[in-house]
């Protein structure tokens, strides 16, 4: 530790500048991470926080709910294998809206929903909708960046229909859009599918059935019901399009910058260990052990890590507090420490290649280099 950090003195410029280089790797690494998080959530949030254990799609549906459709009758053939709350329809459709008297277009999703279900959303202002309700939704609170409020009306595009925004949920988008959840009596009154049914109809069309139930009974209904796919939330995420892509191209830039940071580490410190072979060497001649002259070098590596990390999580969220409301950006704590944590093992890695050079010193032979 004394040798470590007389070192540390000494040389201030040569650890200076390897820190620096540090810092901004960490910056970077967390940057991207929280980047990554950020598009996950705008992405596919309306599934993350949806209260249920799995979904059912038609068979086939590669697992993306826009190209699943099932019927009434499917659902009351599910519904024999359950508790009567444990199974719910969900319908989903993307939309283009615009905000009465404005021309401006607002991409979103519609969700219809039981109410009264457990896929229900939280509100964080304004009142909840019910299953009788009409001409009224409750939309994610992004759409607040649209100048909208409680009480405005936009208008379904497609169907023309005008809807009153009564209140509005947060965290709730999905394929990159805010979610606006409505009862199913709306729900037919804008798709096709399920108007042309007619109201008494047995076989109204939805998308997906939301599923609260242990593996074996998900098992066994998907079993026991022909035509259905039983899937987990993880996989609904994958069958969002653009999902896997994404989330795939940022994870694969973070993995190359922890490489990175391992490389550089392991460069800079096996210079400055050939460069101090000499001492080393005189070191082992008084006798040193070569596992003190490794612990100095892992302290060195873990105290500028360290120090770096810090530094690089401040500067972080520093620049998250002044990023724009629009840019998908969320580093939770939990996810900064552990990037930061798998920063120090990389870094630890990366002295590795120090440690076994120091190992190998012979003292007689850098004494004799010295001399």
């Amino acid at each position: 530790m004394f040798l470590a950090l007389r070192e540390l003195k000494y040389a201030k410029l040569r650890y200076f500048l390897i820190a620096l280089i540090m810092i901004l790797i960490g910056w970077l690494v967390l940057f991207v991470s929280g980047l990554a998080n950020g598009l996950a959530s705008d992405n596919a949030s309306a599934i993350k926080t949806m209260n249920t254990d799995y979904l059912i799609v038609q068979e086939e549906s590669d697992n993306r709910l826009n190209r699943s459709l099932l019927l009434e009758e499917k659902f009351h053939d599910i519904r024999q294998y359950l508790d009567e709350t444990a199974a719910t329809p969900l319908g989903v459709q993307m939309a283009t809206l615009t905000k009465k008297e404005s021309s401006k277009k607002i991409d979103a999703t519609f969700f219809a929903i039981d109410v009264n279900s457990m896929l229900s959303p939280g509100l964080v202002e304004g009142k909840m909708i019910n299953n009788t309700t009409t001409n009224e939704v409750v939309v994610d609170q992004s759409f607040k960046d649209n100048d909208v409020k409680i009480g405005d009306y936009v208008t379904d595009q497609a169907s023309g229909k005008d809807f009153k925004i009564v209140g509005f949920t947060k965290g709730q988008s999905y394929s990159h859009t805010p979610v606006v959840h409505i009862n199913f009596k709306e729900w037919a009154s804008i798709n096709k599918k399920v108007s042309s049914q007619g109201p008494s109809s047995r076989n109204k069309p939805f998308n997906a059935i939301a599923l609260t139930a242990n593996h074996d009974k998900a098992q066994q209904i998907e079993k026991e019901v022909s035509g259905i796919s039983v899937i987990s939330k993880d996989k609904a995420l994958e069958g969002i399009p653009g999902y896997q892509q994404e989330q795939g191209s940022l994870l694969m830039m973070i993995v190359f910058l922890f490489i990175i940071a391992a490389v550089v580490l392991a460069v800079f410190f096996y210079v400055m260990t050939i460069q101090k072979i000499n001492q080393f060497g005189v070191l082992k001649a008084i006798g040193a052990k070569s596992s003190q002259l490794a612990r100095n070098i892992i302290f060195q590596v873990l105290a500028l890590s360290t120090l770096s990390l810090v530094i690089s999580v401040a500067l972080t969220y520093s620049v998250s507090a002044i990023l724009p409301a629009s840019m998908p950006f969320d580093l939770d704590p939990q996810l900064a420490l552990i990037c930061s944590m798998l920063f120090l093992a990389v870094s630890v890695v990366g002295s590795l290649l120090s440690l076994y050079r120091v190992i190998k010193i012979d003292a007689m032979e850098a004494i004799g280099r010295a001399a």
